[in-house]
């Protein structure tokens, strides 16, 4: 009886919390999809009429939609290639035994607490500025001509940038997973005359499975909504190069003022994310069962 007492009690508590979470994400959304059937556009207020489905199908066969979907889709493949790769070359590199070992985790992991827009704005500036960057000092250094990497690469420099953003967080996510690694059973494999690359292979990859997994499951529900990047960047072009779902869904809404079209989009972003959400997350809970 006082057990049942206990649940009802703490149910009632949570529920002023969960309340305000789900008018938090239900409103909102409700909203969207409102307007989303409308032909609502902000430079003609007062002008709303029913759309029906014509906002979704404008937006579905516009051409710049297919093209945001594959930079979308070569934005997050091309950011999971280099930080899981990269991510367990760190995560290998930290976890030997080296003078200032803790000085060394704390500055590869410190860009992931810059901002998305410091980033972008400092990689734009900085490191990329044909001009007077930091790469184009390079290539002047040895008697190449600069490179204009936003450009003349724009997708492959949001990657890049988006990359550098989010390596820290695959590489102490593996690093962790490393430092479980029972010691004992790499030991015994030396013994027995296993290679670096055999041990590395055979029981590193396989240990650091489940981690890699947790990596993509997060950062690919992170990755599908880049924006900032973008914004500071290239604003999506030249063109569309470098636009994804989520700039093509502002571009509608605020730059061309078309909140019914930009709200079917915005909508049409919520269901593929979460198509790709379900499929992770199936995928997740099989390595765990393994």
């Amino acid at each position: 009886m006082a057990t049942a007492h206990s649940r009802i009690a703490a149910r009632f508590m949570l529920a002023p919390a969960v309340l305000m979470l789900l008018c938090w994400m239900i409103v909102p959304l409700a909203m969207t999809i409102y307007f989303s059937f409308l032909r609502y556009n902000l430079l003609m207020p007062g002008m709303e009429q029913w759309a029906g489905f014509d906002n979704y199908s404008y937006f579905l066969t516009d051409p710049a939609f297919f093209t945001a979907l594959k930079n979308t889709l070569l934005l997050v493949g091309g950011v999971l290639l280099i930080t899981v790769i990269g991510g367990t070359l760190l995560a290998l590199l930290l976890d030997q035994a080296m003078y200032g070992q803790g000085f060394v985790r704390i500055m590869v992991i410190a860009p992931f607490f810059v901002m998305p827009t410091v980033s972008a704005l400092v990689w734009k500036n900085m490191f990329m500025n044909p001009v007077n960057g930091l790469f184009a000092y390079m290539a002047k250094a040895v008697g190449l001509q600069p490179f204009d990497f936003l450009s003349q690469a724009p997708l492959a420099s949001i990657i890049l940038i988006v990359a550098w953003q989010w390596l820290p967080f695959a590489a102490l996510i593996l690093l962790t997973a490393m430092q479980s690694l029972d010691r004992e059973q790499m030991e015994a494999a030396e013994m027995d005359g296993a290679g670096t690359f055999s041990r590395f292979i055979y029981i590193v990859v396989p240990h650091l499975t489940r981690a890699v997994t947790v990596v993509i499951l997060i950062q690919t529900i992170f990755l599908l909504s880049v924006f900032a990047e973008i914004l500071v960047t290239t604003n999506g072009g030249p063109g569309n190069a470098s636009t994804n779902i989520t700039y093509l869904v502002y571009a509608q809404s605020l730059l061309q003022f078309d909140v019914g079209g930009g709200s079917a989009g915005g909508i049409v972003a919520v269901i593929l994310a979460n198509i790709v959400a379900i499929f992770l997350m199936r995928m997740i809970g099989k390595n765990l069962e393994a």
